[in-house]
């Protein structure tokens, strides 16, 4: 047998191992679907820190004064890495709110990690969760006379208004 770079032949330079082939150094793209243990662990981090919010486990000033929505939680393929969306009631001090929330970042990584139990604790972010104002601007557009307009049953002028 006679090694080559690519591939391994025998002597009737018959091939036998094809050559080898680059395997990519993770399964998910920025690109695929979560996978469901993503989604498990999202859906814990979630309820967790809605806990802590509306429990006023957190003591600062500007939290306690608002309610805070936690609409979505978005996790790293490797679940280090947690985005949360957060919204607050009436969408008004929005940037108060994510300072706030920064702040306390090392406490709730803290307490995410003492009721969660994973091998690593994930770092949080903060983000305010803009699919509200996507709803509202759907919302409009499908009540808008344009779209009503085509909607509504166009009458043939051949009929008459007689039924048959």
């Amino acid at each position: 047998m006679v090694f080559n770079e690519l591939t391994l032949v025998d002597a009737s330079c018959q091939q036998i191992l094809a050559p080898p082939v680059a395997m990519p150094r993770t399964r998910h793209s920025s690109h695929s679907t979560p996978s469901q243990r993503m989604l498990r662990v999202a859906e814990l981090l979630r309820h967790s820190i809605a806990q802590l919010l509306s429990r006023g486990h957190i003591s600062d000033p500007i939290l306690d004064a608002h309610t805070i929505t936690v609409s979505r939680v978005q996790m790293s393929p490797d679940l280090k890495l947690a985005t949360i969306y957060v919204m607050p009631l009436g969408g008004r001090d929005e940037a108060p709110i994510l300072s706030a929330l920064d702040r306390h970042k090392r406490f709730i990584r803290g307490e995410i990690a003492k009721e969660i139990n994973l091998k690593f604790a994930p770092e949080v972010r903060f983000r305010i969760d803009d699919s509200f104002d996507a709803v509202s601007r759907i919302d409009a557009l499908l009540n808008s006379d344009r779209v009503k307009r085509d909607l509504e049953p166009k009458k043939d002028p051949q009929d008459n208004g007689q039924t048959e």
